[in-house]
């Protein structure tokens, strides 16, 4: 019987009320002041009494669906964040009629897929991904509810969620703001002194209301901020903090701004091929270029008060640029802090170039009113450096490259101009991922671009300074070409904890291996060591952490002491079964659900029965925690993350999630961190160096890579030029692997410029092991290889031809179990008998059993570091790691 190590005490822990209190500070480092007359900051002396109006005011949505939800013990909702601050909530009878209602239509929808489930044999987590349940957006508001309120101050809280399965839409109610929401809105302003709007949604919705509607006083992005919610919301709206968040995706005015909106997804009626014809500019890389004004730029956030950023200085050389500056809190009532964001434009010779592109960044502590801080953030020169296609390399080209410094990407100035003499190649490479036809990109040629008034004598006057292209070294990538076979060696019964111990050579180890014992160690425990094919539904697949995302294998725990760990989803804490029950011998009793409340069997529990408890942390979404632009803040929950990693057996965390925000549609936005490579490879070093502060316990970096869209996402083609990928939708993996050497990488479902990302070879061994030095183990995402949604519904005996495979294309394939060996994808989650089956029988035809130990050793390296086994130590420590912003 597998140890069990939850809880076996309901009663609330000192751990969650630590893990919450430290969520509640996190949070308001990453909310975002949009708008703001004045009317903000509240306080109960002056306004004792409020009404909250809208779907959010006790519905508070925390985090986003699918696997990176949290079931967490409770959520504190925004009603209760404002009396725990000592405000009178007064429109009591409008809030327990919107509740009877959301509790109506929810009990109807529960039912109705429960029913769906058992008539359609199909699992009900499957229905739960693909049915998620929208509460109303509210109930009429009426002037009795205004007078009974008592107050001349509204709170109208717009909710939005999303989730894994499913992409957003362009329409009322989701991205578009709904007809009865304006209606409420427009109301509460003729019936109220004040009105604020809270914006609790997972990502950017259109907010052109804001200026249409006369009467609102302020607009506040909450976002989604996990258990503690209400009581950080709170905190930022009553100045005990002042509001310090940044946006890390560009609002735009209109959703038809975004470059990829017309055929994003199932815009086009097409999800099976998804051209990224913007090329390189995405987010404000496009705002800024083709000057179209956003509704709030890249890095935008208010305050309570004002900054000025002075810069001091800028050096640069061949290894390093360092901005100087001196950040003043130039208000006279509200303590705050800044961030300075540093940009550069890059001379345009051969290549292309966006206006600017963000380098580094840095934040102040909160500053008193008239007090100051110096900060020096320094960032690599070859960052400077763009990638030439033609060359297979990265250039800088000879000429000024601006140094900007500001506090978003529509406010920053020219503080220096580094002139570099001749050009030069920082890291020559090859070309490993090219479209198989080239791509009609997006050209800037004949494009005026934004500007502002005074920027020409900027660069005209800008600080030279001279940099000699001999003083840049030029890197070179080895890559790997014929993996070498280790020999057999005769079986004499050695343990993996030998190895461990120094007694014997991890090569004596594998050379002792069966090809059957290797293929099932490539596999996870999504099946019968006996070999029945049993498949494991996600969230139920661990025999070790239940609810945890499955386990890898067991089969040589006994005779090679080889151990098997559990792998648990994120990113926004732990997704583990909250409570559980287990007869008198250990197994698990049937009802267990990880994707909501328990499932009741209506059969009684048997004699003996033991009730287990796993309450985790819901911390804030990953979208929130880059809004602080911290790396301390992100730190911290991922410390939280480890400490609970730890508490519960799980020896992965699947997180952090650090796509790219290609499109504000792409359901799971609220689980990444930015539109921008730096911010969100900050943002996951951070997390990965929380979590692997804890000895023997790790993180998987995912979905590698140009993993932007939800629907079809098992079968979708990411065609993407080699540029674009180098520079956009691989940077922010490549930084993170560079400065933080997470446990584990995790690839995508979708293909990839014609080749599932879990089969590619270039992508997983040229890029992130021969360019990058990646050293730990790499893992498809659940059921890459099983066709796992199709295969559901053809069991049920449904027929359908998905959304967005048109008429002309078919439904395309999963990748092949062989080929993840091949490529270098070591691990195969959860796994099936036909993928362990597959690979014995490929090996000495499509692979060698060169290949196979290749993905053991990596395996092994991992296992034998994990906290399995005693005396483990923090995985990262054995690395020689190099952070890409220092900020002093």
């Amino acid at each position: 019987m597998a140890k069990i190590y939850a809880s076996t005490s309901d009663k609330l822990s000192e751990r969650e009320l630590k893990h919450a209190e430290l969520t509640r500070w996190a949070a308001t480092q990453g909310m975002v002041l949009l708008e703001n007359d004045g009317t903000l900051p509240i306080n109960v002396k002056d306004t004792p009494k409020v009404a909250l109006y809208g779907a959010g005011a006790r519905n508070t949505e925390k985090g986003g669906t699918g696997s990176g939800d949290v079931n967490q013990r409770f959520v504190v909702n925004i009603e209760e964040g404002f009396k725990k601050a000592g405000f009178e909530v007064s429109n009591q009878d409008w809030l327990g009629r919107y509740d009877a209602l959301v509790e109506k239509l929810h009990t109807e929808w529960f039912a109705g897929i429960k029913k769906e489930a058992e008539e359609k044999h199909i699992p009900f987590w499957y229905l739960m991904f693909e049915n998620h349940f929208r509460a109303p957006y509210g109930v009429e508001i009426t002037e009795e509810d205004v007078k009974n309120s008592d107050t001349d101050t509204a709170f109208y809280i717009i909710t939005r969620n999303s989730g894994e399965g499913a992409d957003r839409t362009d329409t009322e109610g989701d991205y578009e703001i709904a007809k009865e929401e304006k209606e409420d809105m427009i109301f509460l302003t003729k019936h109220y002194k004040k009105v604020v709007v809270i914006l609790n949604v997972s990502g950017a919705v259109d907010t052109k209301f804001y200026k249409e509607i006369p009467g609102l006083n302020a607009l506040f992005l909450m976002s989604l901020a996990g258990t503690s919610s209400g009581d950080s919301l709170l905190e930022v709206l009553t100045g005990n903090v002042t509001p310090c968040g940044k946006l890390s995706m560009t609002w735009a005015k209109n959703y038809m701004d975004y470059p990829s909106s017309k055929t994003f997804s199932l815009n086009d009626g097409d999800a099976v091929t998804e051209e990224y014809t913007e090329g390189i500019y995405v987010g404000y890389r496009y705002f800024d270029t083709f000057n179209v004004e956003p509704a709030y730029a890249f890095g935008f956030g208010g305050s309570y008060t004002t900054f000025d950023i002075k810069t001091l200085g800028v050096t640069a050389d061949g290894e390093n640029v360092s901005v100087k500056v001196c950040v003043t809190n130039t208000g006279k009532t509200y303590n705050g802090a800044e961030v300075v964001q540093i940009y550069v434009s890059k001379p345009e010779v051969n290549l292309e170039k966006p206006y600017q592109e963000l380098l580094a960044f840095g934040k102040t502590k909160a500053l008193a009113p008239g007090a100051e801080q110096e900060l020096t953030i320094t960032f690599p020169t070859e960052r400077l450096a763009s990638y030439c296609e033609e060359c297979a390399s990265y250039v800088m080209e000879a000429g000024k490259y601006y140094i900007r410094v500001g506090n978003s990407s529509r406010n920053t100035h020219i503080v220096a101009a580094i002139e570099l003499d001749k050009p030069c190649v920082t890291e020559k490479l090859k070309n490993i991922l090219v479209p198989e036809k080239k791509i009609n990109e997006l050209s800037n040629k004949g494009v005026k671009s934004y500007s502002y008034e005074g920027e020409e004598n900027e660069k005209n006057s800008a600080v030279i300074i001279k940099l000699n292209a001999d003083l840049i070294k030029t890197k070179e990538a080895k890559y790997t070409e014929e993996r070498k076979e280790i020999p057999a060696v005769p079986n004499d019964g050695l343990k993996l904890t030998d190895v461990i111990a120094g007694k014997r050579s991890l090569d004596e180890f594998i050379g002792q291996l069966s090809v059957k014992e290797m293929a099932h160690l490539c596999v996870g425990m999504g099946h019968s060591i006996d070999g029945d094919g049993a498949t494991s539904t996600i969230g139920a697949a661990s025999s070790v952490v239940p609810g945890a995302a499955g386990d890898t294998s067991s089969l040589l725990v006994d005779d090679r002491d080889v151990a098997n760990l559990a792998l648990a989803d994120g990113p926004a804490g732990l997704r583990l079964i909250q409570h559980f029950k287990t007869d008198k011998d250990g197994n698990m009793l049937p009802g267990q659900n990880a994707f909501g409340p328990q499932i009741e069997t209506g059969e009684p529990d048997p004699e003996g029965t033991k009730h287990y408890y796993q309450y985790c942390t819901a911390i804030p979404i990953g979208t929130l925690l880059a809004q602080s632009w911290d790396y301390d803040v992100i730190y911290k929950m991922g410390e939280l993350v480890g400490r609970e990693m730890n508490e519960f057996g799980a020896s992965v965390w699947l997180a952090p999630a650090m796509n790219i925000m290609r499109n504000p549609l792409c359901g799971r936005n609220f689980e990444y961190y930015s539109e921008d490579p730096t911010l969100a490879a900050l943002c996951a070093t951070a997390d990965n160096d929380g979590v692997q502060s804890h000895p023997g316990i790790g993180t998987s970096v995912k979905h590698f890579a140009a993993n932007n869209q939800e629907e079809l996402r098992q079968g979708s083609d990411s065609v993407v030029s080699e540029r674009a990928l180098r520079e956009i939708y691989l940077k922010a993996f490549e930084l993170t692997v560079k400065a933080s050497q997470p446990m584990t990488i995790m690839t995508s479902y979708n293909l990839l410029n014609g080749t599932h990302t879990a089969n590619s070879f270039e992508l997983i061994t040229n890029a992130a092991r021969d360019e990058w030095g990646f050293a730990g183990a790499v893992m498809t995402d659940w059921g890459t290889t099983s066709e796992m949604g199709f295969e559901f519904l053809r069991q049920a005996g449904i027929e359908m031809r998905p959304k967005g495979v048109p008429e002309g294309k078919s439904v395309p394939h999963c990748s092949q179990p062989e080929l993840c060996i091949k490529a270098g994808n070591d691990w195969i989650m959860p796994g099936n008998m036909n993928d362990i089956n597959r690979i014995i029988d490929s090996v000495g035809k499509t692979i060698t059993k060169a290949d196979l130990q290749d993905c053991v050793r990596h395996i092994l390296t991992i296992i034998m570091k994990s906290s399995r086994y005693d005396g483990s130590k923090p995985y990262a420590s054995d690395f020689a790691l190099k952070p890409f912003i220092t900020v002093e």
